[in-house]
């Protein structure tokens, strides 16, 4: 292995060894710790210390990183306290996430590092955000962000080099290529020769480098910073190492040839590291020993500030409120007066209003720019705020998602608009396991809107007509908001950008354009997780959102003989509980109407609920009325089959015979 001096001092070089070797030196003691039980897993990184602590070296620290489960030293070269992060191995409430995460799934803040999730890949797209954050503030800034050999055959992978090399972001993407992932070699994850060639085919630069070095490593990182810097340009580095132990400790290395293990152990990076060292004249064999016994000594010193048993007296409240940041209450609601707007000019100046409010907003999305969106919602924007605040996105929804979620990271606002709310499904690993999940891993907020147009009765067929609220109602940590008038529209908007949460905004496309009415002229925000009763009656209750409510009100002016209580959720999550209970007690036969389909809709838990908590007050089981079983249909007339209101009266006559 040859190392190259160049002009680094004594000191400096001294600084990268001990460095590299307390990431070592800690996983050897934590190897020991698994074997007596007092920790349940650990992924090794030995062998690979000198691309974490080499890159870690190279960035600013106030520059984000965002590394994987074997980069100890990213962890260490931020100078987290060791004895912390021993209580988060741990599983202890006093590490970084109260004893919720493991190893080094969470994040810091404070050492600008962004935990992992099991999936690899989608950390790539939040690096993406953050340096497209790093652009918009104008700071000689660049993120870092780390994937294995196996990571690179994710879409994620494919998705935020292309939005990185599109948007001309400052991102270092640094693929750590030691073998295998677990046990599958490199020979069946890809055919090119070398990973580092997938770069120019997003027209970015790329190089390959020797991983086990931590010169070169820590030199060739510093450039590439600057290079990302002064040409705002994404580099992908490929570092060439080896997994010398298991994907984790309890899988073992029998799958890997004795030989390969015996030929990269000749590249030990610290044991090379130190051959340099001696035949540089910088450090002898006692200096060494010395500094090894000095490490020992406050890896000891810090495990023992960790000892003592680790409990956990679970708090139900504290657990439950830690899911979602803290939200700002929009104070008390405008009367619902003022010029008559339809729908999709209430979304369009409440997006409108909130840019001018929020200096730090990002819309995103397909077309949304000079197109104005698919629905026209963000025509004319472009041309107020610029193309750097609203920005059109290639066709990568998991890349954007995440972006919005590094947005987030840097104190900005966003709201991406989903195409259709179908589309929702490339995005979905994203929503579901980074922004819901984040706040409660480690308390950061995920400060994002998703606008979802929504919903049936354009004749678009399967896959741009689906009500797909339900999935997204069972995730704690996210919130969705579905309203069904230009006033609730408005204002539900705001306060979801207003909310430091990721909501969910669905808004029906049928109502865009065929519902108006009173909007205030100023700008407004409607409390999230309030419902509104529509109308008073006597003889049945119908909780609806969306259409569902439209389709209510028409049936009610149909049969003037009937008195309809009408509950508009508004939310669905949080749902309004007291209202539910409420419209309950107005007339005990309850229906629950919506577009979704029947089996796992909305209906579903709302009954349960009501089953559950105001059995008392029931004079008949709660029914639900919803849309078939089926996808859904482009033909009119199998379309309008389908849809719930062609069932809702024989469902209000069912109720009403009890």
């Amino acid at each position: 292995m040859h190392f190259e001096r160049k002009t680094y001092s004594n000191e400096e070089l001294i600084h990268l060894y001990k460095s590299l070797l307390l990431p070592r030196m800690i996983e050897e003691k934590m190897l020991v710790l698994l074997r007596q039980g007092r920790i349940s897993k650990w992924f090794s990184g030995i062998g690979q210390e000198a691309i974490a602590v080499g890159a870690t070296l190279a960035m600013d620290p106030a520059e984000w990183i965002l590394p994987l489960h074997r980069n100890l030293g990213v962890f260490t070269s931020r100078g987290m306290p060791l004895s912390k992060l021993f209580l988060q191995w741990q599983g202890s409430p006093d590490g970084y996430s109260k004893g919720r995460e493991r190893s080094f799934h969470f994040g810091s803040r404070e050492h600008a590092i962004c935990g992992m999730i099991s999936h690899l890949g989608p950390q790539l797209g939040i690096a993406d955000g953050i340096a497209l954050a790093y652009k918009l503030q104008k700071t000689n800034r660049a993120a870092l962000v780390f994937s294995g050999d196996g990571g690179t055959s994710e879409g994620d992978f494919h998705e935020a080099l292309n939005v990185a090399s599109v948007w001309d972001l400052p991102v270092i993407f640094l693929i750590e290529n030691n073998g295998y992932g677990l046990s599958t070699p490199v020979s069946e994850q890809y055919r090119c020769e070398s990973l580092v060639y997938k770069a120019e085919g997003y027209g970015m630069e790329g190089i390959r480098i020797e991983g086990n070095n931590v010169l070169t490593v820590y030199d060739t990182l510093r450039g590439i910073r600057e290079y990302c810097i002064k040409y705002q340009r994404p580099y992908l580095v490929e570092c060439m190492t080896f997994r010398m132990r298991g994907h984790e400790e309890a899988s073992g290395i029998k799958y890997v040839p004795q030989d390969l293990i015996e030929d990269w152990s000749k590249k030990d990076p610290i044991v090379n590291f130190e051959n340099f060292l001696r035949e540089q004249g910088v450090l002898d064999d006692r200096q060494m020993e010395d500094i090894r016994e000095a490490t020992r000594q406050t890896i000891e010193s810090e495990l023992n500030l960790a000892a003592g048993p680790i409990v956990i007296h679970p708090d139900e409240e504290e657990e439950l409120a830690d899911v979602y940041a803290p939200a700002p209450f929009p104070g008390e609601a405008p009367s619902v007066e003022g010029p008559e707007k339809r729908m999709i000019d209430a979304i369009s100046e409440g997006l409108d209003q909130s840019m001018l409010r929020h200096d730090n907003l990002v819309l995103m999305g397909q077309d949304i720019a000079e197109y104005g969106g698919a629905f026209k919602i963000t025509e004319g924007l472009v041309h107020k705020y610029g193309k750097s605040r609203v920005r059109n996105t290639p066709l990568c929804e998991s890349a954007i998602v995440g972006s919005a979620l590094g947005l987030s990271l840097e104190g900005y606002k966003s709201v991406m608009e989903m195409q259709f709310a179908d589309f929702v499904t490339v995005g979905f690993n994203q929503i579901v396991n980074n922004l819901a999940k984040i706040h409660y891993r480690w308390g950061q907020a995920a400060d994002v809107v998703i606008r979802m147009p929504t919903g049936a009765g354009v004749g678009a067929g399967p896959f741009h007509s689906q009500s797909n609220e339900a999935w997204f109602m069972h995730v704690p940590g996210l919130k969705i908001v579905y309203p069904s008038n230009p006033y609730d529209a408005k204002g539900l908007l705001t306060a979801a950008i207003n909310d430091p949460n990721p909501v969910l905004y669905f808004e029906h496309k049928a109502l865009y354009r065929s519902i108006s009415g009173p909007v205030p002229e100023d700008y407004y925000a409607l409390e999230i997780g309030r419902s509104r009763i529509v109308q008073d009656g006597d003889d049945l209750t119908i909780i609806t959102y969306g259409a569902g409510v439209h389709w209510a009100l028409e049936y009610s002016a149909a049969h003037p003989d009937l008195s309809i209580h009408i509950l508009d959720l508004r939310t669905l999550l949080p749902l309004d509980y007291t209202a539910i209970q409420e419209s309950v007690t107005a007339t005990g036969k309850v229906l629950v109407l919506h577009e979704d389909t029947l089996t796992g809709g909305v209906g579903a838990e709302i009954a349960a609920w009501i089953g559950e908590y105001c059995f008392q007050w029931l004079d008949a089981p709660v029914l639900r009325c919803a849309s078939l079983d089926t996808p859904i249909p482009f033909n009119g007339a199998l379309e309008k089959n389908f849809l719930a209101s062609a069932r809702l009266h024989e469902y209000v006559e069912k109720l009403l015979q009890y």
